[in-house]
């Protein structure tokens, strides 16, 4: 099937349609069950072990477990993603995570919450996603590139085995799917406990469905192609810079798995928004002051482009094949995020007592 349909539409034209797949279950379930790694690192930074950690957590280990068992099946192999197979930027991974955390605080939302909220109806959202977009196009090719690959420089990791956690460790995918299996259980539970509703608690494992669908789509692509097409999986700001840019640059977009994607994520944010009809025109206010969003916009572009991926590109699609950047620049990405929350609270409390 899938050579009849590369002969057909290229492989472009394949990429771009399992990208739309991929999207409209990532935007659809990551709308429906409140997905947000903002929001459980707030709700943990509070002392909290609640409903947004349960989600994350159901989401991330979900990911992992369909990941690992279809490398455990022999029906995908990662070994040359680049996340794994590239050399990495260790101090990319901890500055960029710690800017992006900082960021997703200051702009309540990461980029791809960004990118469903966008659907939903929040300009607020919209605004800040292409101011995002573009700082992150500055950092990868732009005026603002030579400072991220000098930052970038300062600490290099060799690809192949020196990025794998896996072989790191000496663990193998067995121990890896029976370690996520387990960590997805717990979250259930932990689900359960904090009264989340089933839908949300299954619809974050379709988030994390999404990551593994799409690393399998790209993998069988990638294998009946006669051309090199590089596999990957979700993640949201270097699609979306591309898509900007091609649309901006040229009157024909270069085909590929992040074309559908992106537009795909926000059709099926949309759709879900309106089934469920939480659709609504949010505008910047009082509460909402635009410099605050631009600010955390401007830290999650140029963090994203360093820890070579956002929240869910390295956090969920990097951290499910355990390149050892990606579980770094996402756990940077909580402490950056939680010491954030905090500041932002003490200052409040600080400029409350002054008036």
């Amino acid at each position: 099937m899938l050579e009849s349909l590369i002969d057909s539409y290229g492989d472009g034209g394949v990429l771009m349609m399992a990208g739309a797949l991929v999207g409209l279950i990532f935007g659809a379930s990551a709308q429906h069950s409140r997905f947000c790694l903002r929001a459980a690192s707030i709700e943990l930074s509070e002392g909290g072990f609640g409903p947004r950690i349960a989600i994350w957590f159901i989401a991330f280990s979900a990911g992992v477990l369909l990941v690992q068992v279809s490398i455990i099946a022999g029906f995908l192999d990662v070994s040359q993603a680049r996340p794994l197979a590239a050399t990495g930027s260790m101090s990319g991974a901890v500055i960029g995570g710690l800017m992006f955390g900082c960021g997703m605080i200051l702009a309540r939302g990461c980029a791809s919450r960004l990118l469903v909220l966008s659907a939903t109806g929040n300009l607020r959202a919209i605004v800040t996603g292409l101011v995002l977009t573009l700082v992150a196009q500055a950092s990868l090719r732009g005026v603002l590139s030579p400072l991220r690959e000098g930052v970038a420089s300062l600490w290099l990791v060799s690809g192949g085995d020196g990025r794998s956690l896996l072989n790191q460790l000496g663990v193998s995918s067995v121990t890896a799917s029976v370690m996520a299996a387990v960590a997805l259980g717990l979250a259930f539970l932990l689900a359960f406990r904090s009264r989340v509703r089933l839908s949300h608690a299954l619809a974050a494992g379709l988030v994390g469905g999404a990551v593994g669908l799409g690393w399998l789509l790209t993998y069988n692509i990638a294998q009946t192609s006669f051309d090199v097409v590089p596999i990957s999986s979700v993640t949201f700001t270097g699609p979306s810079t591309d898509t900007l840019m091609g649309l901006v640059n040229s009157p024909n977009l270069p085909l590929g798995f992040g074309v559908g994607l992106v537009p795909g994520v926000f059709l099926g944010a949309m759709a879900m928004a309106l089934l469920t009809r939480e659709a609504r025109i949010e505008r910047f206010g009082p509460d909402t002051p635009m410099e605050r969003y631009l600010l955390g916009a401007a830290f999650m572009g140029f963090g994203s482009m360093l820890a070579g991926g956002c929240a869910v590109g390295a956090g969920m699609s990097g951290g499910a094949i355990f390149a050892t950047t990606a579980w770094v620049a996402v756990f940077c990405m909580w402490i950056g995020a939680m010491a954030t929350h905090l500041l932002m609270g003490r200052l409040s409390v600080q400029t409350a007592s002054v008036v």
